[in-house]
C-alpha cells in the first residue's frame, strides 16, 4: 500500500467516526430537547457541522476507492477531499487569528 492511500485512509477513518459521534449527538440533542431547552441553540450549529462531515467522509471514501482501484479520476476526488478538509479548517479557524 502506498503511502497517500494510508493517509487518505487514516482520514477516511476519522472523519467516519467523527460523522458517528456527531450523528448520535445530534440524535440525543434532537430526542432531549423538549425537557431541555438550553438544548435548542446547540443544535443548529450541530447539524452545520454534521452535514460537513458527511460531505468530508463521502469525499474521502471516493478518494481512498479511487486510490485503491488506481481509477483516472481518483485526482479529481483527491482535490475534492483537500477542499473540503480545507473548508472545514477554514469554518474552525478563529475569526481574530
Amino acid at each position: 500500500m502506498r503511502p497517500l492511500t494510508i493517509l487518505i485512509g487514516i482520514l477516511l477513518g476519522s472523519a467516519a467516526s467523527i460523522t458517528f459521534s456527531l450523528g448520535v449527538v445530534a440524535g440525543i440533542s434532537v430526542a432531549l430537547g423538549r425537557s431541555h431547552p438550553e438544548l435548542a441553540e446547540e443544535v443548529p450549529p450541530l447539524f452545520t457541522m454534521l452535514a460537513l462531515f458527511m460531505l468530508l467522509t463521502a469525499a474521502s471514501a471516493g478518494s481512498f476507492f479511487g486510490q485503491i482501484k488506481a481509477l483516472p479520476w481518483r485526482r479529481w476526488a483527491h482535490l475534492a477531499t483537500v477542499l473540503v478538509l480545507a473548508g472545514i479548517v477554514y469554518w474552525y479557524w478563529p475569526a481574530n487569528a
